[in-house]
């Protein structure tokens, strides 16, 4: 009896710092989304916690922001492994993709927190590991010519981020509005009549390089 009741508060504990975690995170988003140079401090306070309790799971602010970023990669990962599971119609499950990332929001992480800390290995696994997913699933949609020819694969984590920094006062209005504009972008893409783009397509490099300090 005594070691079931053990178990059970062990659990209990576990339970809580979850939870203590989930909205940590939350907090985080929401605080360095709005201004990345908050302090640390900023997240206790709209996470409801103590700054000892934030410290015993995050010892910097670099580290809450590595877990944050990552958490967004793996998002996009998820999706990504998603899509290219799906049997659908190429086309369909592509922008049902690119639907559900724009919705999840992960690209206002790149516009706001690139450049402002070290990135670990890991993050930079879980980089790699995205942007392989990503070509995968670009060049299948490619390969059944259902996208123009001249449109890259960084062309289109540009568009994501071209969304990502659409804002309104009102999440939902914001939500809406990312939908309608992804909508245009979406019937552009599949364009065949359209004139060339100007100018070369973006690289990996000019992207990634933001994440340097």
């Amino acid at each position: 009896m005594k070691t079931r009741s053990t178990s059970l508060v062990r659990s209990g504990r576990q339970a809580q710092a979850q939870r203590n975690n989930a909205r940590i995170l939350q907090a985080a988003r929401r605080v360095f989304l709005a201004n990345p140079d908050a302090p640390i401090s900023a997240v206790a306070r709209q996470a409801g916690v103590g700054i000892s309790a934030l410290y015993l799971r995050y010892r910097s602010k670099d580290e809450l922001l590595r877990r944050l970023c990552a958490q967004g990669l793996e998002t996009y990962i998820a999706e990504a492994e998603a899509a290219l599971s799906e049997r659908a119609d190429v086309w369909t499950a592509y922008s049902s993709f690119m639907r559900r990332i724009v919705d999840a929001d992960t690209h206002a992480l790149v516009l706001r927190l690139a450049g402002k800390f070290k990135p670990s290995r890991d993050l930079y696994r879980l980089a790699a590991k995205s942007q392989r997913l990503s070509v995968e699933l670009f060049e299948r949609v490619k390969a059944a010519r259902k996208i123009r020819r001249d449109v890259g694969i960084v062309d289109i984590a540009l568009l994501f981020e071209q969304l990502a920094a659409l804002r309104v006062g009102d999440p939902d209005k914001t939500a809406r509005l990312r939908r309608r504009y992804l909508a245009l972008m979406v019937d552009a893409l599949r364009s065949r009549n359209a004139a060339p783009l100007p100018g070369p397509q973006p690289q990996w490099r000019d992207v990634n390089e933001r994440w340097n300090p």
